[in-house]
């Protein structure tokens, strides 16, 4: 028979050597203040899908998109929230990129409820806000839509405002602009406050040849970590499903997110609510890629090097496909 020492050290060291069979490798995923990824991540941690998928989640807050591209480049974080051209862009470059896809909620051109703006022909001589900047993938896509459907060129028939999202949003409601293209959240924002879309990304993409709706952002994932821990980014992928499916049928897991949407009132939260589960990609990874290759073809001929860099076109393994392993 064990002491009663003995008993106290043996029931000290299972809960420890249980965790750390539990816990498995850890996920380093960067982390905007601003970012949705703060709001999966946080249900992930709450419900405990990283455990329960063999890692452990820790979430490193970065200050903007600059920040988030060096320290995922610079191995300070194994995953961030980014561009698929950007991906291609590095894995064409010979650094090799995992993608899996995060959202097709994109941006979108907005105007007020009331607007006599009611067609791409209509932003002719007017004041339009572009959010980024002249090689902005959604600008690019909206001013090639523009010159196919109605044979204009928005960049010489309109007034063209680059700025940040804020700014470009804010403008927006001062009245400064007369529509706006911007950011699925800030899109949010705006519909909640008496504005509507004009054009959606989605739109124009389906335009160009997409046969549904594309996740052009997604969580990226370096070469060399998925190599390292195969499991432990496809227990990641099954995770961010998970917290996903959470949101979309149980409304107490947006008891978790709602501190993080600095929501101001109901509508804007019902609002950003709405266009969050609406992005959730719903097709295979097949279906994604034969996409991505369509639009990848377009953003290089609007954009060039410049844009998309030297590749012709996707690189062969920038999808992760987490059926093979685990």
């Amino acid at each position: 028979m064990l002491s009663r020492r003995g008993l106290l050290a043996a029931a000290a060291l299972v809960p420890l050597s249980g965790r750390a069979r539990a816990e498995g490798p850890t996920i380093r995923l960067g982390s905007l203040p601003f970012g949705t990824a703060a709001w999966e991540a946080a249900v992930i941690k709450a419900r405990g899908l990283d455990t329960a998928n063999g890692f452990s989640l820790e979430v490193v807050k970065l200050a903007g998109n600059d920040a988030a591209r060096i320290s995922f480049m610079g191995g300070q974080v194994d995953a961030i929230i980014g561009d698929l051209l950007w991906a291609a862009r590095l894995g064409n470059e010979g650094r090799a990129v995992r993608f899996i896809p995060y959202s097709t909620t994109e941006g979108a051109v907005m105007v007020r409820t009331d607007s006599p703006i009611k067609s791409l022909k209509d932003l002719v001589g007017k004041r339009l806000g572009v959010a980024g900047g002249p090689l902005d993938k959604n600008w690019l896509l909206l001013k090639a839509q523009a010159r196919d459907a109605a044979d204009i060129d928005l960049e010489t028939r309109a007034e063209i405002a680059y700025g940040a999202p804020p700014l470009i949003t804010l403008k927006l409601e001062q009245g400064a602009l007369d529509a706006a293209l911007t950011y699925w959240t800030y899109c949010a924002r705006l519909e909640a406050k008496g504005f509507r879309k004009l054009i959606g990304a989605d739109d124009i993409m389906r335009a160009f040849g997409a046969t549904g709706q594309v996740a052009l952002i997604g969580y990226l994932f370096d070469g060399t970590t998925v190599a390292a821990k195969p499991e432990a980014v496809a227990g990641f992928a099954r995770a961010s499903r998970a917290a996903k499916d959470m949101l979309a049928t149980d409304a107490s897991a947006w008891e978790i997110v709602r501190p993080l949407m600095t929501a101001e009132d109901e509508p804007t939260f019902e609002a950003l609510k709405r266009e969050f589960l609406a992005g959730i990609p719903r097709r295979t990874i097949q279906a994604e890629r034969s996409d991505g290759e369509r639009l990848y073809a377009v953003m290089a001929r609007l954009g060039g090097e410049r844009l998309v860099g030297s590749g012709a076109t996707l690189p062969p393994d920038l999808y992760f496909d987490g059926t093979k392993h685990g």
